[in-house]
C-alpha cells in the first residue's frame, strides 16, 4: 500500500492529487519552482520543497526529483499530465530507485510516446488505423513521394510528443518541403526529437477519445468517451462526455476495439486512445497517452469514478473495484480550459495579477483551479488557470447551464477566453450538438471576442441599487420584509 506521494508536477493538477491523496489517508509532497511560491496547491500539501534554478527545467529534472521523493520518504511519485508524464526514462529512473511510478508500465510509456510504434502495435490487435507511414523519415524526396502515393492533403505529425507542437497540414504538393522542415524543426525544439511521420489527412473530421482503467490482474474497462473536437491550432478548448452526435454501432465498437487492444497489449493503469471519426463513420486510432488527462473531470462527472484515486491504488497493486457490467453513465458534461489569454489579440498568453476573482457554483459545477484575486500568473508554463466542469441530465439542460455558469465567472487583471466560451454556448450548431475540429476555424471569424464589460454592467446595478435605496429613504417608502 503507497503511504506517501510526490507530486512532480504544479497547478491544478498537483492540487487535485494532492486532494486524492488526503481522501485515500496518503501524505502528499509538493516540489515547486522558485516562481510558484504563491501556489494555492502548496498550501494543501503536507509537505513542499523547491527547486532552484530554471522554472520550467525544476518540473523536468527527473533525477532531482527522485532524490528528494527517496529524502522524503516517498514511496510513489505520480507525474500528473505534461511535463514527465510520458516520459520513459522518468518511469525506468523511479523503478530502478525503488519508486513506484503511478502509471503504466515504463514499456507502455515509451511504446506509446512514439506514435509510429503506438500505431503499429494497435493496427495489429485489429483497431482501424490512418493510412500513412510506418517508420520515421527524415529524406524529403522519399516523403514527397509517400504523401503523393497516400493522396493530398496529408498531415506531418512528430513521431515523439503531442499537443499539436511538430505538426503541419499540407494541402498542395508545393508546399510540402518547406512545412516538412518546418514540422521537424518544432519537434526538435519542443522534444529534443526530429522524427517526423506522415499520415493521410481527414478533413474536418470529429476527434473521440475513450478512456480506460485497466489493472494487473487482466480487468480493463471503459469509462465511456469523450468528444474533443472543438480545438484551435490542434489544443483542445472544450471536452464533452458523452459526444452529443456519435453513432451508438460505432460507440460500441469504439469501446469494443479499446477494450479488447489494452487487454492484448497488458496495460496498467488509466490511459485514453484517441480516434478521428469520419463523416462516413468510420474511426482511426491516432494516438494514446499514458497519463490523466487535463478532461478526466468529465468522465469523472458522468461515471462517478474517482479516476486520480483509482490510478493511485492500481499503482499500489490493488485490482480494480468494479467491472464493466457496475458501471453506469449519466447525463452529460462539459469542460472550459479557462486560459489567460487575448482572444483579441491571436490568444496570446496574458501572464500577470488577478486583480478580481468570481467563480461560478451551485449544483452540477466543478471547478478545478489554482485562481484567486492576488495570484500572479507566470509567464513560464501553459495559459490554462482554471476547468470549469458542467454536468446536467440531458444536452439541453448542460448547454443552459454552461451559459448561467459562464456568465458568473469574472476575472479581472488579465485577459481570459471565457467571452469566448459564452460565444460558443450561444451559438445554433453547438446548442444542437454540430460539431467537428472545423468548428473554431468557421466559428472564430463571426464570434465577438472581445471581453464582455462585468465592470460597466455591474456599475449599472450598483447605480440602479443606490437610487432605488435614495428614493425609499426619501419618500419614507415600505420595504416588503
Amino acid at each position: 500500500m503507497i503511504k506517501k506521494i510526490l507530486i512532480a508536477n504544479r497547478g491544478e493538477i498537483a492540487l487535485r492529487i494532492i486532494r486524492a491523496c488526503k481522501e485515500l489517508n496518503i501524505k502528499s509532497v509538493a516540489v515547486f519552482s522558485e516562481v510558484d511560491l504563491q501556489g494555492v496547491w502548496l498550501k494543501k500539501a503536507d509537505e513542499c520543497y523547491p527547486i532552484l534554478g530554471d522554472p520550467i527545467k525544476a518540473y523536468l529534472d527527473y533525477e532531482k526529483i527522485v532524490s528528494l521523493a527517496k529524502k522524503a520518504d516517498c514511496d510513489a511519485i505520480h507525474p500528473g499530465y505534461g511535463f514527465l508524464s510520458e516520459d520513459a526514462d522518468f518511469a525506468t529512473h523511479c523503478e530502478k530507485n525503488g519508486i513506484i511510478f503511478i502509471g503504466p508500465k515504463a514499456e507502455h510509456v515509451a511504446l506509446f510516446g512514439d506514435k509510429i510504434a503506438s500505431k503499429r502495435a494497435l493496427s495489429k490487435v485489429g483497431v482501424p488505423v490512418l493510412p500513412g507511414t510506418d517508420e520515421p523519415i527524415s529524406d524529403i524526396d522519399e516523403a514527397i513521394k509517400i504523401a503523393k502515393e497516400i493522396g493530398f492533403p496529408v498531415i506531418i505529425k512528430a513521431a515523439f510528443g503531442g499537443g499539436g507542437r511538430g505538426m503541419r497540414i499540407v494541402q498542395d504538393p508545393k508546399n510540402f518541403k518547406k512545412l516538412f522542415e518546418a514540422a521537424t524543426k518544432e519537434a526538435i525544439s519542443f522534444f529534443g526529437k526530429g522524427d517526423v511521420f506522415i499520415e493521410k489527412f481527414l478533413e474536418n473530421p470529429r476527434h473521440i477519445e475513450v478512456q480506460i482503467v485497466a489493472d494487473s490482474f487482466g480487468n480493463v474497462v471503459h469509462l465511456g468517451e469523450r468528444d474533443c473536437s472543438i480545438q484551435r491550432r490542434h489544443q483542445k478548448v472544450i471536452e464533452i462526455s458523452p459526444s452529443p452526435s456519435l453513432n451508438q454501432d460505432v460507440r460500441k465498437e469504439i469501446y469494443r476495439a479499446s477494450q479488447k487492444a489494452m487487454f492484448r497489449l497488458g496495460y496498467e493503469s488509466v490511459g485514453t486512445l484517441e480516434y478521428l471519426v469520419d463523416k462516413d463513420d468510420n474511426f482511426y486510432f491516432i494516438e494514446m497517452n499514458t497519463r490523466i488527462q487535463v478532461e478526466h473531470t468529465i468522465t469523472e462527472a458522468i461515471s462517478g469514478v474517482d479516476l486520480v484515486k483509482r490510478m493511485i491504488e492500481i499503482a499500489g497493486g490493488d485490482k480494480l473495484r468494479f467491472l464493466q457490467e457496475e458501471i453506469f453513465f449519466k447525463g452529460y458534461a462539459i469542460e472550459f480550459r479557462i486560459n489567460a489569454e487575448d482572444p483579441e489579440k491571436n490568444f496570446a498568453p496574458t501572464p500577470g495579477k488577478i486583480t478580481e476573482y468570481l467563480s461560478p457554483g451551485g449544483p452540477g459545477i466543478r471547478l478545478d483551479s489554482i485562481a484567486y484575486k492576488g495570484y500572479e500568473i507566470p509567464m513560464y508554463y501553459d495559459s490554462m488557470i482554471s476547468k470549469l466542469t458542467v454536468w446536467s441530465l440531458d444536452w439541453k439542460g448542460v448547454v443552459n447551464k454552461a451559459r448561467r455558469a459562464l456568465d458568473e465567472f469574472i476575472i479581472r487583471g488579465v485577459s481570459s477566453n471565457i467571452a469566448l466560451h459564452r460565444q460558443i454556448v450561444r451559438d445554433e450548431d453547438f446548442i444542437n450538438g454540430v460539431f467537428d475540429t472545423g468548428y473554431l476555424d468557421k466559428k472564430l471569424p463571426n464570434f465577438s471576442l472581445g471581453a464582455i464589460d462585468d465592470i460597466e454592467q455591474e456599475t449599472k446595478k450598483m447605480e440602479q441599487i443606490s437610487q432605488t435605496i435614495k428614493s425609499i429613504k426619501e419618500n419614507n417608502l415600505k420595504v416588503i420584509q
